[in-house]
């Protein structure tokens, strides 16, 4: 029989516990209805995101005993780079601490004020590397991306069309690279096909622009051109890798997510110039270019978990377990971005708490009354992470969409905790209209999800008719 089973045996467990709704209250009120600033130890069941949060296997630990803290040339970073270069086919490995850390490398060597970065849809740290650089991040998603309700198997690809105007409207002077993530995280999880990604890949080298990829779950979009794509279901999850990475000049990787490891990055590229560019500024910034800002135990951990993360009974239970949260949601009829992503469900705030206007951030809303209700944490993927001036107009504008990312931890939580999130997103959207929309009372100039901290608008209680 072909069961959805774990592909794996509990070894450790770590205790978790529930507060009251009345601490959950209060906790939420300090915390500036901002749940990034809620103590963990007080948080149910925790999706705040995939980054950094897997449980690492028995080899993984056992990696990180052996690892050789060398200063340079250690054998940890040996087996790393080999294993690196085996999946991704790469010249260059540069080790960093973590996923941001290689983007801003990339950008700060590679791109200046007044230039434009072209991506399918740029991430929160992403967006935020280029436009501290003086550059404008510009999405080009196609359509299908933009719809939250629109079954398609390739929602994560990038418009042709889009991408060839941006050319035409800044010039190829002003663009010194095209970035394309691999699955589209802010677009819902969704995967990019191979076709669309050779399609970019043969543009950007007639442009003669470099195509780099945020590969941080790279795995997962492999495994769903394997299940989805015509002409790819007899290939192995490796051989797909090698093909899509064929198709770009390099790749920057938070390890954080598809390496199964807490902490690490890195940035592979093939041009030798670069290279050298970006391991001078490493050097200034992260540390000696073989350990990258890392511990050699953690090189060793992150080359034992990019060869875990290529296991096909591992992707397949991965990936089915955030569709059958996606179909328990669909039994309690809450609306979320379709299809179900690689690593999370995007509920479509939009769509649960249609009262309330975008200058209200419902999306930050319901994130906010998913901790109130159950304590459970997810993320804002909305208009307090993406509400942006227009390059060109300077007026504010709003993303295309309002969502809540419940970003599933991998090899973490069970599917009873999982029915348990979908049931507390259920109670959140049948109290509707008793929740009162926020206001941001103080917010720093980047990032502001992060740190901001905000209020029922025209203050008073959160819930409406709560009394405390």
């Amino acid at each position: 029989m072909d069961l959805p089973f774990e592909p794996y045996r509990i070894k450790v467990v770590e205790r978790i516990r529930r507060v009251s709704r009345p601490e959950r209250a209060r906790l939420l009120e300090t915390a500036g209805y901002n749940v990034f600033k809620i103590p963990s130890a007080s948080i149910y069941i925790d999706l705040l995101t995939d980054s950094g949060t897997s449980a690492m296997s028995d080899l993984q630990w056992a990696a990180l005993m052996r690892g050789d803290e060398a200063y340079a040339q250690s054998r940890s970073f040996a087996e790393f780079e080999g294993v690196v270069k085996e999946i991704f086919g790469y010249r260059h490995v540069i080790p960093t601490h973590q996923g941001r850390a290689a983007e801003g490398l990339l950008f700060a060597t590679r791109v200046k004020a007044g230039d434009v970065v072209p991506s399918n849809i740029h991430f929160d740290t992403t967006r935020a590397n280029v436009e501290h650089l003086g550059a404008i991040a510009l999405d080009c998603v196609a359509d299908a991306g933009l719809d939250p309700h629109l079954e398609a198997p390739f929602k994560g690809d990038m418009s042709l069309d889009k991408l060839r105007d941006a050319f035409t409207k800044y010039g190829r002077e002003r663009i010194p690279v095209v970035m394309l993530t691999i699955t589209n995280n802010s677009g819902g999880g969704q995967p990019v096909s191979m076709a669309n990604i050779r399609e970019v890949s043969a543009f950007c080298r007639e442009m003669d622009v470099p195509l780099i990829f945020d590969a941080c779950r790279f795995a997962e979009n492999a495994w769903f051109i394997q299940q989805r794509e015509e002409g790819w279901s007899g290939r192995g999850i490796e051989d797909i890798c090698r093909e899509m990475f064929s198709c770009a000049d390099g790749c920057t990787m938070s390890a954080k997510k598809d390496a199964l490891v807490n902490i690490g990055g890195f940035v592979c590229l093939n041009d030798d110039e670069w290279a050298r560019d970006l391991t001078n500024l490493l050097i200034l910034r992260e540390g000696f270019p073989t350990y990258g800002g890392l511990a050699g135990r953690d090189l060793a951990a992150m080359a034992q978990g990019l060869r875990e993360v290529m296991d096909p009974d591992y992707l397949a239970y991965r990936i089915g377990q955030v569709a059958r949260l996606g179909r328990r949601l669909d039994e309690l009829e809450v609306p979320y971005l379709r299809p179900a992503g690689g690593h999370a469900i995007y509920v479509d705030a939009l769509a649960a708490l249609p009262h309330l206007p975008r200058e209200q951030f419902p999306a930050q809303v319901f994130t906010a009354a998913l901790y109130l209700e159950g304590g459970v944490r997810a993320v804002e993927i909305g208009s307090l992470m993406f509400d942006h001036k227009d390059p060109d107009t300077g007026q504010m504008v709003h993303p295309a969409m309002e969502l809540v990312r419940l970003a599933v931890p991998r090899r973490v939580y069970t599917h009873t905790q999982l029915d348990y999130v979908a049931e507390v997103c259920a109670a959140v959207m049948r109290k509707g209209r008793n929740w009162r929309g926020l206001e941001i009372t103080w917010q720093p100039s980047a990032l502001r999800h992060f740190t901001a901290s905000l209020r029922p608008v025209g203050g008073g209680t959160f819930e409406a008719g709560d009394q405390g």
